[in-house]
């Protein structure tokens, strides 16, 4: 066992799961497992959701090399790959039945010149205010008529990305639904044939129903967070990941002592410092610098001096404990909750990237 680890607790992902897939209303679910599951573990995820007795319609990852990671442990379900077709890795989406992201025409020739045999399954990304990849609404029409005269391929969908649906003010999310529709509309009116439609994210899946069509596309919601704090909290959901250490050494200092780099912690008065293996090489941020906290023994207590790299302090006052007692990092006890939200607003940032910047040197451990 080692000494500092995360704990995935997978019965609170099938019970977050759950509740997306009953306000989804009777849309199917496309699981968003990209960046290793948000740092989760993208195979024992997903494994774990495909296992599920109503289990996701599809999984989605940013990058082919995840697509193909995973495909090794789930030969059938379904992988949507965001990232952009190229020369590059074309051939991988039918070496190993994926399907792939076109978000420009260029593509296109890619595609026709490639010399596969089979048709390549692909999705049609469209920006409808994002602002980052995909076709221009007024570039749908023409990209699908070229489309129509390539053989191997096949558009099993058509999906866009909200910008601002974890905001409080939706106006622009309403705009860019808008401009969704439009699309939808054209294509429709010109009897194309799109496939299915996809584009409610996280925040949209609280908030805006309206977006759902044939999928909805969950992603930090499955791990237990609202995407910020501006959106409803219309479902119920419960953190999956604890971050637990235990002490490696308790030593009694003396009022005017200093902790760690650059004495950035003086005492104040004499008191119990004790550590823990883990630092900013594990992914605690060296700015929660005497800022965060941690649960010892039913107690929370501050972090003391400069985030180093395999290490950091807390101060517990007249509290003396012992060599491999339990700290909570993220995590609960019968009183007290600490979680990454709690860091991200220390940081200025989202939950995104407290649970993604938990590195791979911090074993996960499974349980239900």
């Amino acid at each position: 066992m080692y000494n500092s680890y995360a704990v995935v607790n997978l019965s609170n992902l099938e019970f977050n799961y759950n509740q997306i897939r009953r306000k989804a209303k009777g849309s199917g679910v496309i699981a968003v497992v990209k960046a290793d599951a948000y740092g989760h573990g993208a195979k024992e995820v997903s494994i774990n959701l495909a296992g599920l007795a109503t289990p996701p319609e599809s999984l989605a990852v940013a990058r082919t090399e995840e697509a193909i990671e995973l495909r090794q442990y789930l030969p059938d379900i379904p992988l949507l790959v965001f990232d952009s077709i190229s020369e590059n890795n074309i051939r991988y989406y039918q070496e190993f039945n994926l399907e792939g992201t076109l978000t420009d025409i260029r593509q296109l020739k890619v595609i026709k010149d490639s010399g596969l045999k089979q048709k390549l399954n692909v999705h049609v990304k469209v920006d409808t205010g994002m602002g980052r990849v995909g076709l221009f609404p007024d570039q749908v029409l023409k990209f699908f008529t070229e489309a129509e005269k390539i053989q191997n391929l096949r558009i099993n969908g058509i999906y866009t990305h909200f910008a601002t649906s974890d905001e409080k003010d939706k106006s622009y999310a309403h705009l860019q639904l808008e401009n969704f529709d439009r699309v939808i509309s054209s294509l429709k009116s010109h009897s194309v044939n799109y496939g299915s439609i996809h584009a409610a994210n996280s925040g949209a899946i609280l908030d805006l129903p309206e977006s759902y069509f044939d999928y909805v596309r969950p992603g930090i919601s499955l791990y237990g967070y609202y995407p910020s704090h501006e959106t409803s909290e219309s479902i119920p959901l419960k953190p999956v990941m604890n971050l637990i250490s235990h002490i490696s050494s308790s030593r009694f200092m003396k009022k005017g002592d200093s902790v760690s780099y650059s004495r950035r912690y003086i005492l104040s008065e004499d008191a119990n410092i004790i550590s823990i293996p883990l630092g900013y090489a594990d992914g605690i941020n060296r700015r929660l610098t005497n800022r965060m906290k941690a649960l010892i023994g039913g107690e929370v207590y501050d972090q003391a001096g400069t985030v180093t790299m395999d290490r950091i302090m807390f101060n517990t006052g007249n509290k003396k404990f012992n060599p491999g007692e339990k700290v909570i990092l993220l995590g609960e006890d019968k009183n007290h909750r600490i979680d990454a939200w709690n860091w991200s607003d220390l940081l200025e940032t989202i939950p995104y990237e407290i649970t993604c910047g938990i590195s791979k040197r911090v074993p996960r451990y499974y349980v239900r």
